[in-house]
């Protein structure tokens, strides 16, 4: 149960950083927003007062600590995909292959686009934001950026 922890939280911990370095360099080259934690960590709260959904996160009642409740919740949710990976397929990480952590990492994708969107109010899939086929792709791109990067920690810590 150690090894399996350590390497959830190596693996997710890291698959998660690369996410966010990806997320800094499109900020830096392309303008793209960066994701706003703090909104997310609001949402989290508000999940814990029994609200769901929102129209709009911007608009909800603000909670002491929500930008560092996001990022807590941000890494949580990488470290628990790094352990449905090896839930999965048990012996992955003996032998890291490409394609279970780029399914993980694609299937990460629902996540946001059936949960998190529509709870904070950008509807499924972000259907209610300003460019939802501009989301989306980015969506896609970063869930496969966390894919490979799950693949990267198999390799560099799936033998401890």
């Amino acid at each position: 149960m150690g090894n399996f922890l350590l390497k959830s939280i190596l693996m997710g911990g890291v698959a998660t950083l690369v996410l966010d370095l990806w997320n800094l360099a499109l900020n830096r080259l392309f303008g793209f927003a960066l994701p706003n934690w703090a909104f997310v960590g609001r949402w989290v709260a508000h999940l814990f007062r029994g609200r769901f959904r929102h129209a709009s996160m911007a608009n909800a009642e603000p909670v002491a600590g929500e930008l560092t409740l996001g990022w807590l919740f941000h890494y949580a949710v990488g470290v628990l995909f790094a352990a449905a990976l090896l839930i999965f397929w048990p012996n992955w990480a003996a032998n890291p292959g490409f394609w279970p952590p780029m399914i993980v990492g694609w299937v990460t994708i629902l996540a946001g686009w059936l949960i998190l969107s529509p709870g904070m109010g950008g509807g499924i899939a972000h259907t209610r934001r300003d460019n939802p086929t501009l989301a989306r792709l980015l969506n896609v791109a970063g869930h496969t950026v966390f894919g490979l990067a799950l693949w990267a920690g198999g390799l560099l810590f799936g033998r401890l």
